[in-house]
């Protein structure tokens, strides 16, 4: 299913914390909730049930889930809310999916709770694929949560107060110091999540056709001290993934044009470091 952690969370907090069912539900307004519970009560799933830790549910929800969920999902127009994927078992108790994986080890790379070198939360994000280390995997898993339930309440603030601007070419958003959570977004991969949700709950929520065709430019404070921000760019919604990124060649061009300090040293060039000029 493309529910983020459901196997590890709460089939309910699964669904208002993934982007997917969050945007297509528009799930930040009052109409989004009633438009969840309604789809709970298509699925003729109890409150009770989705809201317990998904190993709780009783066996019978479980074993026809999928099917459940597809055939209300379709009625929602969440057509493709059943994906193929990987999934790896450790015993009776332990199963993970491919994509359960990801989110694990990149939030151990990026943990921002432990003042730790870079090359630290490495090691650990590296040690957690280990069948023998499925502890610090779990943990892992538990900032995950921490981090989609942060990316989710900043697309709502983002949206209900109106942050995301029409810069003629692209669309704009910049988060400030102060804003909750923002130290969590100073890291490339969660600035990344954090935009493409944005972007795909905006596009959702505009009735401007036009913002289909237009990337997302998203800023956050890096190291206040130093006075640094770090920007990524996203491409249009419409765009298939398969397209290449030119923002990276783009913010070299906006640098020079600005006579600004950046870094590009990133695995992905859409994503820089810039001092404030």
């Amino acid at each position: 299913l493309r529910l983020a952690l459901y196997q590890h969370w709460s089939l309910y907090e699964s669904l208002c914390n993934t982007t997917y069912t969050s945007a297509r539900l528009k799930l930040w307004s009052v109409q989004g909730q009633k438009r969840l519970q309604e789809f709970l009560a298509d699925m003729g799933l109890p409150l009770k049930q989705v809201k317990q830790k998904f190993n709780s549910m009783d066996m019978s929800l479980k074993e026809n889930l999928r099917e459940m969920i597809e055939e209300s999902a379709n009625k929602f127009g969440m057509k493709d809310l059943r994906v193929q994927t990987f999934s790896i078992h450790f015993g009776f108790k332990n199963k993970f999916s491919a994509s359960d994986i990801v989110y694990a080890t990149t939030s151990l790379m990026e943990n921002i709770e432990k003042e730790e070198p870079e090359t630290t939360n490495f090691i650990k994000a590296l040690d957690s694929l280990s069948r023998g280390n499925l502890d610090k995997l779990h943990q892992g898993l538990d900032l995950a949560k921490k981090q989609l339930r942060a990316i989710q309440q900043t697309v709502a603030s983002c949206i209900c107060t109106n942050l995301v601007i029409s810069q003629g070419p692209f669309l704009y958003c910049s988060l400030m110091e102060g804003t909750p959570d923002v130290k969590l977004f100073s890291k490339p991969v969660s600035l990344c999540l954090l935009s493409k949700n944005l972007l795909k709950s905006f596009v959702c929520s505009t009735k401007n056709k036009r913002c289909k065709l237009l990337p997302l430019v998203m800023a956050a404070p890096m190291d206040v001290e130093q006075g640094t921000v770090i920007m990524v760019g996203i491409p249009p919604e419409t765009e298939s993934s398969d397209k290449k990124n030119f923002f990276g060649r783009a913010f070299e061009k906006a640098a020079d044009s600005t006579s600004s300090r950046t870094l590009h040293n990133h695995f992905d060039m859409s994503s820089e470091c810039r001092g404030r000029s």
